[in-house]
């Protein structure tokens, strides 16, 4: 009864939101007009390349543009594993353009790095360059200040906002249940683009979002992630999606949200754009200077790039939801099932999140019954790593069906990851220099850390819901975020898509295939580092210690989880395994993983907490919300 008065309560309030969504044309163009009586038009540069800085970035994707044609494009490619560089990087293109900077993506938080891009994009557009911010409304910004002063900074920058829930900027937790009750699938369809595109010759896409975990930068939390810098023909391919995605319906421009229009109304005066106020202003301070160091980007950004021939850029069209049946809104998605598809000796896959939609499933069974069958390789997040628990516990649930079915060999990232640790030393060193401007706080303010993460779920993804799970040990911890595949050392896969029904049939995505061995060889060692014993568990089946019991609790455990509900039993089929000292790494098909593997149980360095608990309540409770979460 109560959750039906609630579920009746939601309702009405959506209703009540609904009829006073949209704006009316008189009370956008007073909006435009206060925009446009107040905007600086004084450009800061009159040169015709508008002050553009020199860029070894921008000046290679120029090259591969000058080197391709129709039947032979050319371009160049970069991973970008470490944080800095991928930042660095960015900067260096935004002060490096000359016509357009666009940038797509699914989280702009107002913190370091959310502060910092955001002011360089504003001195781009101010010194004449076209900027257009295009970024999905329920996690990104919120803060109608500043999206009012970002209407306002210049006549050359724009910012859309896509998908807004009821017409606004900022969502409530009432509006955010409203929008589920009322139009859930619209609501439940999100963009997880991320794409950084510069004069139409380098892009970035990637996972990253402009939040400081997403570049070591959080004091407690932050993520291994990945990007790829792409100059070439696929650099256009990207500006092209981009358009699209800016033209549609679902982007709204800034006086067009409720709460942004009364706020421009309500404060005519002209806002101006303050300098950032940083938390840690010397890290800032040295990407700075780094991005105006060419020599830097060589070394850190080009000196493993490669010059290849066929890059590929795809992109889902946007309002995915609108139109599932039509083949072309899933490009992308239809091309990862593709590539991993048409796999005969190995596909090695990094997702932040294991569970697979139907037609993932049916693939990789299909992949395990070839003779041979190819190695399967996953490197994901364990429950101590992740802020996703509700989406670790239906992926936990289906352990068996992963190992047997599907032969995956699944590598679980530990919290306290060496080689992400080692990666992040130097930006804590750093961070910890800045004095009176570092945290005193090693909690901090939680709910500042958590509400902007990419999780998966939307029901419930306010607030405390988000933190990650209670450790036994201390220290910073690392989340995986990074999404890729390698398949048969031939072409890669780098983006956003995270193999799950929500990327396979709610959320936009996009990304590269790169074609190239060279490439497939980087890409692969990378992941491959990740599940290295200092960095990851590995998931192998329990060693049988009393045979008929043994056989007894797999087949109360198999009944246990093929039903949708009530799957509480605690034993499962699998659990984690630590290497032993003074043992070498083998995979868990070795007749020696027995003797070289000890079990640290089901949940490892996570203390019995609520978190737990309602990660074994998802899994005996919530598998059929998997396509959601």
């Amino acid at each position: 009864m109560p959750f039906r008065r609630f579920a009746l309560f939601a309702l009405l309030a959506a209703t009540a939101l609904l009829d006073g969504c949209t704006l009316s044309r008189v009370q956008i163009r007073r909006a435009d007009a206060v925009v446009g009586a107040t905007t600086p038009s004084a450009a800061s540069c009159d040169r015709a390349d508008h002050c553009a800085r020199p860029s070894p970035l921008l000046d290679a994707g120029r090259q591969a543009l000058a080197a391709s044609t129709p039947s032979h494009p050319r371009h160049v490619v970069a991973l970008l594993d470490d944080s800095e560089p991928a930042l660095v990087a960015r900067l260096d293109l935004i002060r490096a353009a000359q016509r357009t900077i666009d940038v797509q993506t699914y989280i702009w938080d107002q913190d370091d790095v959310g502060q910092l891009v955001l002011d360089e994009l504003v001195k781009a557009a101010r010194r004449g360059v076209q900027v257009r911010i295009l970024a999905d409304q329920l996690f990104s910004f919120g803060d109608v200040a500043v999206l009012d002063r970002l209407a306002r900074a210049s006549p050359n920058l724009e910012v859309r906002l896509y998908n807004p829930t009821f017409h606004e900027a900022s969502t409530s937790p009432l509006e955010w249940a409203a929008g589920i009750a009322c139009c859930f699938f619209r609501f439940n369809q999100r963009m997880h683009n991320k794409v950084l595109v510069v004069d139409g010759a380098v892009g970035i896409t990637g996972g990253r979002n402009y939040q400081d975990r997403y570049f070591d930068w959080d004091d407690d939390f932050d993520y291994v992630d990945r990007d790829v810098l792409v100059g070439g023909p696929a650099a256009q391919a990207m500006a092209k999606s981009f358009a699209q995605f800016w033209r549609h319906k679902r982007s709204v421009p800034l006086t067009h949200l409720r709460d942004v229009n009364a706020y421009i109304l309500a404060h005519p005066a002209a806002p101006g754009w303050p300098a950032p106020k940083y938390d840690h202003p010397q890290r800032v301070f040295r990407v700075e200077q780094e991005a105006d160091d060419a020599a830097w980007l060589r070394a850190h950004v080009l000196a493993d790039s490669l010059e290849t021939g066929a890059v590929e850029f795809f992109s889902d069209l946007p309002g995915k939801t609108d139109q599932p049946r039509k083949r072309q809104a899933r490009q992308f998605t239809a091309h990862v099932m593709q590539m991993v598809g048409a796999a005969r000796h190995e596909v090695v896959l990094q997702t932040p999140y294991l569970v697979l939609s139907r037609r993932a499933r049916r693939m990789f069974e299909r992949l395990h019954q070839q003779t041979p069958p190819p190695r399967i390789v996953v490197s994901t997040n364990s429950l101590a790593s992740t802020d996703a628990f509700a989406v670790y516990a239906v992926s936990y649930k289906h352990r068996k069906r992963y190992l047997k079915n599907y032969g995956f060999e699944i590598y679980e990232l530990k919290p306290h990851a060496a080689d992400a640790a080692a990666a992040n030393a130097r930006a804590s060193l750093e961070w910890v220099g800045d004095g009176e401007h570092a945290s005193g706080d090693a909690a901090g303010d939680a709910s500042r850390r958590y509400v902007a993460t990419e999780s998966r779920g939307l029901l419930g993804s306010h607030g405390s819901s988000q933190r990650p799970a209670p450790l036994v040990s201390e220290g910073r911890r690392f989340a995986l975020h990074a999404k890729s595949i390698v398949v048969d050392d031939r072409f890669a896969m780098v983006g956003s898509h995270n193999f799950d029904p929500r990327s396979d049939h709610y959320n936009t995505e996009a990304g590269v295939i790169v074609y190239d061995q060279r490439f497939a060889g980087q890409l692969r060692q990378a992941i491959l580092r990740d599940t290295q014993p200092q960095n990851a568990w590995v998931i192998a089946p329990r060693r049988p210690v009393i045979p008929v019991l043994t056989k007894l609790n797999q087949a109360i455990g198999d009944i246990s989880e093929s039903l949708p509900l009530f799957d509480f039993w605690p034993y499962r089929y699998a659990t984690s395994y630590q290497l032993k000292a003074g043992c070498t790494p083998m995979r868990p098909s070795d007749p020696d993983f027995y003797s070289c593997y000890e079990p640290v149980g089901d949940f490892p360095d996570v203390a019995l907490s609520p978190k737990l608990i309602y990660t074994r309540l998802i899994t005996a409770f919530g598998s059929s919300a998997s396509g959601i979460l």
